[in-house]
């Protein structure tokens, strides 16, 4: 499927008849076009059904009768004019099932630590009680529209792809309607664009990626980008937002479709009214593609976790012995723990601190000597240019990675500040989160290392973090040092970091106690 035709695959949902309660809404995706057959987000029916505490039990699928008989659905579509321009039309919806995704379920529970205080968007409090106890993240919705969807598509289920194939770092396009149904004019099915920031569960049941989502797109579409350019899709947005222990993470959550049809066909057996149509008909028209991504893979350095005890985050591997990471996440301790996530399997390395700058120095940085060589890690290529707006990637300890390895977020180097011809600050707009810090940036398409991730911005007086604004200290400020090193093995070289020119204390202030951010 091309992309241009993305858009006419998804649809929104609007649901009304509860209570006195306003009319709600959601995205979808329309997975048949000839039966008019719909998945999206369970959340808007979890409030109606008539014994809640099914949504937290094992029970696997809700069928109409476990619902009110006052729930009326329509759907809402694009499709094309005689005109060839493209308008929305409305028709009305009939709910089939309600199913649980208990892979994603089991996986999720698994990844997100109550610990972690996370906390996912919500419409209003019952829908924030709902999410934050994760009764209704796994469930989703299987709808049939009144009318035959003409999407301008092929015939038949649209493609999508099995979840198990996929890889961080693989582009993906995430489409829905900011907003739901509000203003269909103007928001109906826009597209994002990101890429898979990390995988988690049984055959990746749980997608995390950095394509920028809003309110309303739940149920959604992601869909793969392959190497000929075509999509398939892959998962349903879950939830647009979320946020750790107060912090906005900037990702968005997803759950596998491939799972979700799993479910669907496991759960339904002989009984009405999915059996006839999406097992005995539509089962041959869901066209899987396991095409893998044609695209030259690009090996970024080895990122390792760094955990001091009560501080933990990022850092890059410099040599088989040598670790690159910040200052604050050594936390003033002279041994650290470093886990290394490669090839399925986590090697715990204990590490020396060989220096620290000072907490007067505006570079945060800290050297590691690890007591066992890791042999297998990817010694990063140092880069020698910075080129503002060139795509680059942040592989870190953020979002999920202190349980499922390094995380990827992209974006562009947005900024590049430099005194005596010699960058000292660099800024992107890739999503950086608590625990990223100390990780690497590099240059998207060749895996060069441009820096050291050092901060993201924080807004102290209202306590806003703002994911996409992050601070990285240049290669080119601690590269020759470490070079000197090798040569020498005298760690006062790295004094230097700690006298710098009052120019760079200047670029760096933001840091200092008296700073707004």
């Amino acid at each position: 499927m091309e992309l241009k035709h993305v858009e006419k695959c998804c649809c929104v949902i609007k649901v009304s008849g509860i209570s006195e309660r306003k009319r709600v809404s959601c995205s979808g995706v329309v997975v048949h076009p000839p039966s008019g057959t719909v998945v999206c987000t369970g959340l808007p029916f979890c409030r109606v059904v008539a014994e809640r505490e099914l949504l937290s039990s094992d029970t696997e699928v809700l069928f109409p009768r476990s619902f009110s008989d006052k729930l009326k659905i329509r759907v809402c579509f694009s499709e094309s004019g005689r005109s060839k321009s493209t308008r929305q039309r409305e028709v009305s919806g009939k709910l089939l099932m309600l199913v649980n995704c208990v892979e994603f379920k089991q996986a999720f529970l698994g990844v997100y630590q109550e610990t972690d205080q996370w906390r996912f968007h919500g419409d209003d409090d019952e829908d924030a009680e709902l999410i934050r106890d994760a009764k209704a993240l796994s469930w989703f919705a299987v709808l049939r529209a009144g009318v035959v969807v003409n999407n301008c598509t092929d015939p038949g289920t649209i493609p999508w792809q099995r979840s198990s194939s996929l890889q961080k770092g693989c582009p993906v396009v995430a489409c829905g309607s900011p907003f739901g149904s509000l203003c269909l004019d103007l928001f109906f099915s826009t597209l994002s664009r990101g890429i898979i920031s990390n995988l988690a569960g049984q055959d990746n049941a749980v997608i995390l990626t950095d394509a920028r989502c809003l309110p309303g797109t739940e149920g959604g579409g992601l869909f793969v980008v392959e190497a000929t350019g075509c999509v398939c899709l892959i998962g349903l947005i879950v939830s647009p937002f979320g946020w750790k222990s107060n912090e906005w993470i900037g990702l968005t959550l997803v759950c596998s479709v491939d799972l979700i049809f799993r479910n669907v066909l496991r759960c339904i057996g002989a009984q009405d009214p999915l059996c006839g149509v999406l097992v005995q008909k539509e089962e041959a028209d869901l066209r899987m593609s396991s095409t893998a991504q044609g695209s030259e893979v690009v090996r970024h350095p080895t990122v390792c976790f760094v955990d001091s005890g009560q501080v933990w985050g990022s850092g890059v591997t410099v040599t088989t012995r040598l670790v690159v990471t910040c200052r604050h996440v050594v936390g003033g301790k002279s041994s650290v723990t470093l886990k290394f996530h490669q090839g399925g399997r986590v090697r715990d390395v204990v590490g020396d601190v060989l220096f620290s700058t000072k907490a007067s120095s505006p570079y945060d940085l800290a050297l590691i000597e690890l007591r066992v060589p890791v042999p297998e890690a990817v010694i990063p290529r140092m880069s020698h240019s910075f080129d503002l707006g060139e795509a680059v990637v942040v592989v870190g300890y953020g979002g999920l990675g202190r349980v499922c390895g390094p995380s990827l977020t992209s974006g562009v180097l947005s900024k590049a500040i430099s005194l005596n011809g010699q960058p000292v600050m660099l800024q992107t707009t890739c999503a950086v989160q608590a625990g990223a810090s100390g990780g690497a940036v590099v240059q998207k398409h060749s895996g060069e290392l441009l820096g050291i991730v050092s901060s993201n911005a924080r807004d102290l007086a209202s306590s806003v973090t703002y994911p996409h604004l992050n601070f990285i200290i240049p290669v080119p400020v601690f590269q020759r040092l470490l070079q000197e090193f090798h040569k020498t093995r005298n760690v006062n070289v790295f004094s230097v970091l700690n006298n710098t020119e009052k120019d760079v204390k200047r670029v760096w202030r933001l840091q200092g106690a008296q700073s707004k951010l």
